[in-house]
């Protein structure tokens, strides 16, 4: 299998785990109204979601890298600020069942997203 298709599907596993997680916080804040923290009125665990979609949509049709690197981007920026924020006890991250922070895992996800997406564009173009 060439590096390319390999890197294409770790892309759409890591996908696959954060639409699960933050679907996952989706559900429980519009039943519960406590699944995440809000960004004013707006669930940022929907504004998480929402930056899982597009860039996946981006990705499975190899089209608006734009569109890839501007929402993983947003995302990892906030995963980053929220992390620092739990880090410090300046805010609460909602948490997995092992007690990890879930913003540090979305952190995880879409840096990696970010540097697997980089690394498939340059091999592609290189060859």
């Amino acid at each position: 299998m060439k590096a390319s298709t390999t890197l294409f599907w770790v892309i759409n596993m890591l996908f696959l785990i954060g639409l699960f997680g933050a679907g996952s916080l989706v559900i429980t804040e519009f039943t519960t109204g406590d699944g995440c923290p809000k960004f004013g009125a707006v669930p940022a665990c929907l504004i998480i979601l929402i930056c899982f979609i597009l860039p996946f949509i981006s990705h499975l049709f190899k089209k608006w890298n734009l569109i890839y690197f501007l929402f993983t981007g947003i995302a990892a920026l906030i995963a980053l600020v929220a992390s620092v924020m739990q880090f410090i006890s300046n805010a609460e991250c909602p948490k997995t069942d092992l007690g990890i922070p879930m913003c540090y895992i979305s952190l995880l996800i879409f840096t990696a997203l970010i540097i697997l997406k980089k690394t498939q564009l340059n091999y592609v173009s290189s060859k």
